[in-house]
């Protein structure tokens, strides 16, 4: 394993922000995967597996069975995990503007079509070498005036040319699910079915250019702007939701790694023969299709369905008691799935996302990711 260490653009004189970048196998051997872990920096499961990950990947290497280079960052956001507010751990947005950790990273496909003009042709490998450069020198001229989007554009510099790349995260109080592109469904599914996901949400703009997006919608919109090329969609990214907050346990941390471990050994980062495939727990559903359930008022929330609920159309999922009339208001289902995630604060105001339901019947259209 080699240790890099990456100083953030510091927010003011003798304040530092490091990020560490641990790297697994031979550069420029094969296959290449990037994981990162809590971007949002109070996601603390994500900081767990990354610690399990750690560990088995240096096993692997010393056994001689890294095929490929991993990069882990075993914490994305060392600005976060700094941010503490009344002893209240702030680590989804930047105390600096409010802006989310996971949102605005660069949009990198304008600036690589420029580059790459009249130089696509029908060699799919070759057309994939010339993107990643061009992808690769769009992230370079990314700007950074502030530490936060000095963090993002690292972040992305070091993802953007991998094949591979998993943003581990997690829910308030949720099961195990997944968030891709809707072209890389398959895969989506192959690593939710190792992961036990309960669900596997898919969009290809899920709006906000999320970190996993602003890696592998360059090349799908890149495909799109040279039709006439080969253009393969040359990095698979995935955020990668690990339950709820308080799930911090060694043996799913363990196992969540052993997971992903054998999702890269399927795709010939790690030497081995793969194991059978588990059986899928869900298939695939259109993001758009998610349903919130959303607070129309405030008040005491009591709920009525669990994360990992299968649910029907009119079931109830939660009641809302107003404490000045003591009228509870019962929050339904407008369709069936399964209920993935909820929240943990039990007092809601107006307009707060209690819940989600990953159904199939809804079109949701614009921003479709919680704030």
């Amino acid at each position: 394993m080699q240790t890099q260490t990456l100083t953030l653009l510091p927010p003011a004189p003798g304040t530092e922000h490091r990020l560490t970048v641990l790297r697994f196998g031979a550069p420029g051997g094969g296959r290449r995967a990037y994981i990162q872990a809590a971007l949002h920096a109070d996601e603390v499961p994500a900081l767990l597996v990354a610690q399990a990950l750690r560990r088995q990947l240096q096993a692997l290497e010393d056994a001689g069975s890294m095929l490929g280079e991993v990069l882990l960052v075993p914490y994305a956001n060392p600005q976060g995990l700094a941010q503490h507010v009344l002893d209240q751990h702030q680590g989804r947005f930047d105390l600096r503007d409010g802006v989310n950790f996971n949102r605005g990273y660069g949009e990198l496909a304008d600036s690589a079509a420029a580059a790459l003009q009249g130089r696509l042709g029908a060699d799919a490998a070759a057309n994939q070498a010339l993107i990643r450069t061009a992808l690769r020198a769009a992230a370079e001229r990314l700007p950074a005036e502030h530490t936060a989007q000095d963090l993002k554009r690292r972040l992305l510099q070091l993802a953007v040319d991998c094949d591979i790349v998993l943003d581990l995260h997690c829910d308030s109080q949720a099961v195990l699910h997944l968030y891709a592109l809707t072209p890389q469904a398959g895969l989506a599914a192959e690593l939710g079915a190792l992961l036990g996901a309960q669900a596997v949400l898919l969009a290809t703009e899920s709006g906000d250019s999320p970190f996993d997006e602003a890696c592998s919608r360059p090349w799908l919109q890149l495909q799109q702007r040279f039709a006439d090329a080969a253009v393969p969609l040359g990095c698979f990214a995935v955020t990668v939701e690990l339950r709820g907050e308080a799930d911090t346990d060694h043996a799913l941390a363990e196992g969540d790694a052993a997971a992903i471990v054998e999702f890269l050994r399927r795709r010939g980062l790690v030497a081995g023969a793969p194991a059978p495939l588990p059986k899928a727990l869900c298939e695939p559903t259109p993001l758009a299709g998610s349903e919130p359930v959303n607070a129309p008022h405030a008040g005491v929330v009591v709920f009525r369905a669990q994360p990992g609920d299968r649910v029907d159309a009119g079931a109830a999922i939660a009641d809302l008691v107003d404490i000045d009339s003591g009228q509870a208001t019962t929050l339904c289902a407008q369709s069936a799935g399964v209920l993935y995630a909820r929240s943990r604060t039990r007092w809601a105001t107006p307009g707060a996302r209690l819940a989600k339901i990953a159904g199939t019947t809804l079109r949701r259209s614009g921003k479709l990711l919680s704030p």
